[in-house]
This record gives C-alpha cells, sequence and structure tokens, in this order.
C-alpha cells in the first residue's frame, strides 16, 4: 500500500502542470492568498477524484442517484483513499431541521423518553415534531404560527382600481379575481365598504363567480393568500408575500412544536421541549445523571458538540440560523465517533467563526483525527492551524494567472521568502494614534437572542472592531440590533452570493449592461445580440462555452464547444468590436484591465480587494471562498451610506489579503464613513480605533458589554480577547504540538 498521495500535472482552473507527493497519515495544511489554486488542488481534484472512484464501485441503479463528479484535469492521481469532505456550505435544511436531528441527538432523547417518560406518550415517533404522531396539530410541528396581518395586506384608502390590494399589482391576474368579479365596485375605496362588504372580500366562499367565460370557486383574499402561502416555511416566500405576514409562537403548544401527549410525558420533572431548550453544556450534566444506557450514548454525543467550543447552542436551534464556522464544527463532529481508518479528512477553513481562545480546540480535533490513522488535509489561513502541520504546501506567488504554483512545500519551519512565510512572521502592533470619535450611535436596551439588556455607545467616524467569543452576542449585536435601531445602515454580512450557474463577474457587478449598451451603441444594432443567454448566443452551447454530456450513470464529460470555441457568442456577435476587441475578448479581460480601458461599473475596487486578477467572464461557481466574500463586498460598496457593518470580513483571507481590507476600510473612514466590523482576526483588531468586547463567555453566560476602548487599552484588559491581544504582541506565535 502506497503511504503517499501523488497528484501529477495538475491543470484544473489556473493550476500550471503542479505535481505534489503528500504523506498518508499526516496533517497536511494548504496555504496561499485567495485565488492562489488551493481549492483547486484539494477539492476539485483530490476530494472529486477520490468521491467519483469510490461512486464506481457502486452498481449503476446507485450511481445514477448519487452526484455526479468529472474526472479533474490532470496526468495521473495514484494513491488515494476515501474521502470525507467538511466543507463550509450552509447546512440543508429548513425550519424542521435542528442543532439536535442534525447531529442525531435528537432521535436518541425520543427512544429516551419512549422508554422512561411518564406518562408514556408512545413509541419514538410519538415525541418526533417531524412526524404527525408527535408533531403539534395546530402549527404541524413548526413551533411558530404565520399569519396574514390585515393591516399590511390592504390599503382601506385605495380602492381596488388603484391597488388597495398590496401584494397584488393593478392587471395581475389575482387581482383580477377580485375586480372582476363583479361582487364589488372597483372604485370605491375600502374604507367605505359596509361591514358585509369587507368581509366578503377578505375571508368570503360558497360562492361562483365567472371570469374569462369560466366559473370559478369565490374564495376571500385572505382566505385563498392562506391556502396558497401559510403552509410554507416563511423564508421561502417571495418578498410581496413576506411583506402581509407575521410570525407569533403557536397558541397551543407555545413554540416547543410537540402535541400536549408528548408534552406532558416527563422525566424527572422535565419533557423534551425542556430539554432541547437547555444549553447543550447544561443538558450534560441533566442527562449524564440519569444512569440511562441511550442518555449516556447522548451523552457522549454532546460532550463531543462542547469539546470543540458549541456547548452554548441549545437542540432546538435551527440549523438555517448557524454560521458557517458553527456548521462546519458541528458536520466534523459526527466523524469523530467513528472508528474508519485509513480515510482522507478534507476540511476548508475550520477556523472560520472561531475566536483566537477556541482555535486550539479544534487543532486538538484536527490531530485527534489524524492520529486515528487517517489524513487530514486543511486549506486555511490562521497561523496557529498552519503551525501544528507535518506538511505545509504553499500556493501562488499571486492569485489567478499570477498563481497556480507550489512555491513550497514541506515543513511549518521551512516556509521562507514566500508571501504566506512573510506573514506568518511578523508580528502587527496596536495603532499608535486613533482616530476621536465625531458622534455616537447609541444601541439602547437590546435583548435579542442572548443579549442582557445590552446599552452601547458606537463612536462615529471611525473603525471600531466588536470582539468575543463565538456566541457572545457579536453579530446579534451588529447585524441585527445595530441595523434595526438605525435604518440607512448598509450592512454586509456572510449570506451566500446570488447567482445562477451563468452568473458572471460582469453579470454580478452590473458591468455586463453596460457592456452589451456600448456595443450596441457604437453598431446600432439591438443589445440583445450581445447577451450570450438570448439573441447572441451560439446556437451550439446555447450561450455556455462548454457543452457537459450526461452519460447516464456514468461521470459526465465536459468539452468547450467547436462552434465558438469557448466564446459563448455566435458568429454575428463576434462579428463586432469595440476598441478593437470582441465581446469575448473583453470579457476574457481581467478586471484591472478593463477598468483601465472601459468604463464599466463596479470595476475599480476589485484591485484593491485583490479581486484584479478575476477576468470580467469568470464564472462566479468557480471563485474561491475568500474571493467570494470579497466580491460581494466590492458588490455593496456602492451603496450610499454612511455607516457600513461588516461581520467578520476576513472570512477566507489570507494575511496579506487582510492588509489589503484595512486599506480599504480607512479609505472609507477617512472619506467621511462610521465602519463597523465583527471580528476575531486580531490584526483587524489592532488596527481599529475603538473596540467593543462582548462575552465574558458564549451564550446565556455572555451576551454583556465586558469591554469597551482603544485596542491599547484592551490589551490591558482581562477578557479572554485582551488576554491573547496582549500575547500577539509579544511575539508571533509559536508552533504547538
Amino acid at each position: 500500500m502506497s503511504d503517499e498521495i501523488v497528484l501529477t500535472g495538475l491543470r484544473q482552473n489556473n493550476l500550471r502542470d503542479v505535481s505534489l507527493r503528500l504523506p498518508k497519515g499526516r496533517l497536511i495544511v494548504f496555504t496561499g492568498v485567495s485565488g492562489s489554486g488551493k481549492s483547486s488542488v484539494v477539492f476539485e481534484t483530490i476530494a472529486a477524484e477520490s468521491q467519483r472512484q469510490l461512486n464506481e464501485t457502486y452498481s449503476a441503479f446507485i450511481r445514477n442517484r448519487l452526484p455526479k463528479h468529472e474526472r479533474p484535469r490532470a496526468e495521473r492521481l495514484a494513491g488515494l483513499t476515501p474521502a470525507v469532505v467538511v466543507d463550509q456550505r450552509p447546512v440543508g435544511g429548513n425550519a424542521r431541521s435542528t442543532v439536535g436531528t442534525m447531529t442525531e441527538v435528537h432521535p436518541m432523547l425520543r427512544v429516551l423518553f419512549s422508554r422512561r417518560g411518564e406518562p408514556s406518550a408512545g413509541p419514538a415517533t410519538a415525541y418526533s415534531f417531524n412526524d404527525p404522531a408527535g408533531m403539534c396539530p395546530e402549527c404541524d410541528g413548526l413551533g411558530r404560527k404565520v399569519e396574514v396581518d390585515v393591516d399590511r395586506l390592504i390599503d382601506p384608502g385605495l380602492s381596488l382600481a388603484e391597488g388597495a390590494l398590496r401584494p397584488y399589482a393593478v392587471g395581475g391576474y389575482v387581482w383580477g379575481l377580485y375586480a372582476g368579479s363583479g361582487l364589488f365596485d372597483p372604485d370605491k375605496p375600502l374604507r367605505d365598504y359596509t361591514g358585509r362588504e369587507l368581509d366578503l372580500l377578505l375571508y368570503g366562499s360558497g360562492r361562483k363567480v365567472r371570469r374569462d367565460g369560466r366559473t370559478h370557486d369565490y374564495e376571500g383574499v385572505i382566505t385563498r393568500f392562506g391556502r396558497v402561502h401559510l403552509h410554507r416555511d416563511v423564508e421561502s416566500l417571495d418578498p410581496a408575500a413576506r411583506e402581509v405576514v407575521r410570525e407569533r409562537a403557536c397558541p397551543a403548544c407555545g413554540g416547543r412544536r410537540l402535541n400536549a401527549a408528548a408534552l406532558a410525558s416527563r422525566i424527572r420533572g422535565r419533557n423534551l421541549a425542556d430539554l432541547c431548550a437547555m444549553e447543550i453544556a447544561d443538558l450534560i450534566g441533566v442527562l449524564a445523571e440519569l444512569a440511562d444506557p441511550v442518555a449516556d450514548a447522548a451523552v457522549e454525543a454532546l460532550r463531543r458538540i462542547d469539546a470543540i467550543g458549541l456547548g452554548y447552542l441549545s437542540l432546538d436551534r435551527e440549523t438555517p440560523t448557524l454560521s458557517g464556522g458553527e456548521a462546519q464544527r458541528l458536520k466534523t463532529v459526527r466523524h469523530l465517533g467513528s472508528s474508519l481508518t485509513g480515510l482522507t479528512y478534507i476540511f476548508d477553513e475550520p477556523s472560520v467563526g472561531l475566536h483566537p481562545r477556541d482555535v486550539h480546540l479544534l487543532g486538538d480535533l484536527l490531530l485527534e483525527l489524524r492520529d486515528k490513522g487517517n489524513t487530514v488535509i486543511v486549506v486555511e489561513h490562521d497561523r496557529d492551524v498552519i503551525a501544528l502541520a507535518d506538511h505545509v504546501v504553499d500556493l501562488g506567488p499571486g492569485a489567478g494567472a499570477d498563481g497556480g504554483r507550489v512555491v513550497y512545500q514541506g515543513p511549518v519551519a521551512g516556509l521562507g521568502d514566500t508571501v504566506t512565510g512573510r506573514a506568518l512572521r511578523r508580528a502587527r502592533g496596536v495603532k499608535e494614534r486613533v482616530r476621536a470619535p465625531a458622534g455616537w450611535l447609541t444601541v439602547d436596551g437590546a435583548r435579542a437572542h442572548n443579549l442582557r439588556e445590552v446599552t452601547v455607545r458606537v463612536p462615529l467616524g471611525v473603525l471600531t472592531a466588536v470582539t468575543g467569543v463565538a456566541g457572545s452576542g457579536k453579530s446579534t449585536l451588529t447585524t441585527r440590533e445595530l441595523p434595526a435601531r438605525h435604518p440607512g445602515v448598509v450592512l454586509i454580512d456572510q449570506s451566500a452570493l446570488h447567482a445562477s450557474a451563468r452568473s458572471t463577474l460582469a453579470t454580478y457587478l452590473g458591468a455586463m449592461d453596460r457592456l452589451r449598451r456600448l456595443f450596441a451603441a457604437a453598431h446600432g444594432v439591438p443589445v440583445k445580440l450581445f447577451s450570450s443567454n438570448s439573441a447572441g448566443a451560439c446556437p451550439e452551447c446555447r450561450g455556455r462555452g462548454e457543452i457537459k454530456t450526461d452519460l447516464a450513470f456514468m461521470d459526465p464529460v465536459t468539452r468547450t464547444c467547436d462552434a465558438c470555441g469557448g466564446a459563448r457568442y455566435n458568429p454575428e456577435a463576434l462579428s463586432y468590436r469595440l476598441a478593437g476587441r470582441t465581446i469575448a475578448d473583453v470579457l476574457a479581460l481581467t478586471a484591472v484591465e478593463a477598468a483601465h480601458d472601459y468604463d464599466l461599473p463596479g470595476l475599480d475596487r476589485l484591485g484593491e480587494l485583490g479581486l484584479g486578477h478575476l477576468t470580467l467572464g469568470r464564472s462566479l461557481t468557480t471563485l474561491s471562498g475568500g474571493e467570494r466574500q470579497r466580491l460581494k463586498l466590492a458588490h455593496r460598496l456602492h451603496e450610499t451610506g454612511h455607516v457600513y457593518v461588516f461581520d467578520e470580513p476576513t472570512t477566507g483571507l489570507h494575511p496579506a489579503d487582510v492588509d489589503r481590507l484595512l486599506a480599504l476600510l480607512d479609505r472609507l473612514v477617512d472619506g467621511g464613513n462610521t465602519v463597523i466590523v465583527a471580528e476575531h482576526d486580531l490584526d483587524v483588531v489592532k488596527h481599529a480605533d475603538w473596540v467593543i468586547d462582548l462575552g465574558p463567555e458564549a451564550g446565556r453566560h455572555g451576551g454583556r458589554v465586558v469591554f469597551e476602548g482603544t485596542p491599547a487599552a484592551l490589551a490591558e484588559a482581562s477578557t479572554h480577547t485582551a488576554k491573547y491581544l496582549a500575547k500577539s504582541l509579544d511575539s508571533p506565535r509559536p508552533a504547538r504540538r
């Protein structure tokens, strides 16, 4: 059996015939600036090929139902082992998916109650809020009721003809069901309706009406709206529908999701909902006292969650509300109890969302997986995680066309004069001269989530860092309470890019519309001719630039379109030029090149954010995590506003890229704006003018302001952030084994 993973001639994305020999049974960390090729090696080559070959061992019937993986562009891949990929993708699921169901602790507790609960509600399914036997019949197990807010639904001062039904456009199909029903005067304001008329409009039923020559059963506006919309998750509603509904805890179950029989069943005075509402760190002690084999299994799983710094979560926390870092750590926990060895575990920046205090917990987790006889491969920027590596692969030297090469591989100590090596050796001090506030924004009595009546003043005209351990309340304060109390705040959070498979850099930034108009105006032809999704599309590949062949249960094959050569446009569109270039030529330019030669919106900030290497036609689906985060940042910076709030903007950034981010934030502040950053990165904290530290711990043990002042003053304080800030000022962090 080979003791190495052998990779030869890798050419995926920007990789330039990369060849590597990676030792098995070791902790391997891939480093390099964003866009240098780390993900292309780790995820699109090693992980993809491992999973593709594993899938080939299954029958055709099973393969047809598994995700398809294309063969990576490489000469030779050998020594691969089955791969377990733990990425930062949001946890799947909706309001019915919780931390308890995701970690499979909730099913254990259901079994426990089916055996020990008094009075018993029945088998385990009788305690499930996702099963008719256990769910609350009033809210179908969601724990909340979604109702129509009549005041938001109608405008009584308007008639139907004037748009009194707010969600429905005048002239639209639904509007016509009422305005054209013959039951109402379309020109009569709703406030002049009799009680009977208004009741008929909103709740009526049992009538037949004719429209477009056909007879229909009449439904009142609220009756119809409830049938169409209210049996769905609120987040899945379209924006117009969401505006006219309100949520409240279900009156039948009090938000606890279960029916009366399940809630009446108790163990030592607590029902299942009571246990799920407890913080995991507290729940461990309660279950440990039961001395029950099922409870012991649940305790073992919960202790693993607590050990990686997530003891502040509760089992009833909905998974869509988890941060990327929380979700990734929970996914990791599921593998710690496995007795399998000889696997390759692949992690995508697992330190995301972790306070420096908790990074060592992550390190212990990675080393535990390695010591079980597995190979652990990590894409990472954090100094402490890199210091743990047995083997480092540094890619670069730059990003995009300037990257895709191995600039170093070997022990951490050998990282020399590379961008990563210099960044690891650098020790940044706190800012010596801080800006003076131009005023203050006040948040008074904030109590969302775990915030405890927090009252805090945020200085205007400076750079403020909001710090604290994960779960202390930073994001709640900065991304929820502050914008809610001060409308007009420009919020740049960690939500995913909203883009389709055809989305490119140019379309996302809004530059594509102007580019098409420039070409059309220069030649007097229709604008749609320069759209690869419309009249200008290559007829062979339909504007995709490539042709994907689905081979049923076999892996798909993708090739460059022979007709357009990957340009995506038809010959007519490519016959027109602007400044000597076809539209395909312009889309092949980097952002820096295009900004120099063409007046296109959204490109000026890309160079500052380290994204100048991206081409205008680059598909958003091929961007790295760090590139996507900064692209969203660039997209939002054009918005007018004097207060910008960022939620961990260093996510996915190499230390060298953090310097560029700080320079941009400085320019925003120097331009008269206020910048507020929720961050763990100590380089950002040191660079701030003011720090608000929350804690002292997470969950119910946090939610308080434990420090306000300058970074220099914080280094003298006694909070968790202060301790690690002071430590980082002494010297670069040493390696730890």
